[in-house]
């Protein structure tokens, strides 16, 4: 078991041979055993995926922008996917901060916008709030940020 608390800040960065793979519409949109996890006190770990294994033609430009204290500026990607188009469904750091360089231009997706994301064999569940975007396995224990109340943690 892995408690969130004893991930470290500012968050590791570790390459994950785990394969991911994210399901939307009956599409596959992901299937890699090479993206990283980014690993946060408090959160539960976010799974970066390497562009190229992304299904071609899926992600959009997003309107949407935020900034990491650690990681830099973030872009965000809208899912196109089965006719639909699901806003900010995803994010990506283009020219992150050195210490997380590795990561440039992987993309890390929302479990709670797709309709399922997989970590091996395991359905993930969702991060509570959708700001952090985290994927929580049986494997991995909390209590997570998140949620009503816990921002001020």
């Amino acid at each position: 078991m892995e408690s969130v608390w004893d991930y470290p800040r500012p968050p590791r960065l570790e390459l994950s041979r785990a394969r991911v793979s994210i399901v939307h519409a009956g599409q596959s949109v992901v299937s890699s055993d090479r993206c990283w996890r980014v690993l946060e006190t408090s959160h539960p770990p976010v799974y970066y995926v390497p562009r190229e294994d992304v299904a071609a033609g899926v992600l959009q430009p997003a309107r949407g922008r935020s900034f990491c204290e650690f990681k830099g500026d973030a872009t965000y990607w809208d899912l196109s996917v089965g006719g639909a188009r699901i806003p900010e469904a995803a994010w990506s750091y283009e020219d992150p901060s050195p210490a997380y360089a590795e990561m440039t231009g992987a993309v890390a997706f929302y479990p709670s916008k797709v309709d399922e994301c997989r970590v091996g064999d395991e359905v993930v569940r969702a991060q509570e709030g959708d700001f952090y975007g985290g994927w929580i396995t049986s494997d991995i224990t909390g209590p997570f940020k998140g949620g009503p109340g816990t921002r001020g943690w």
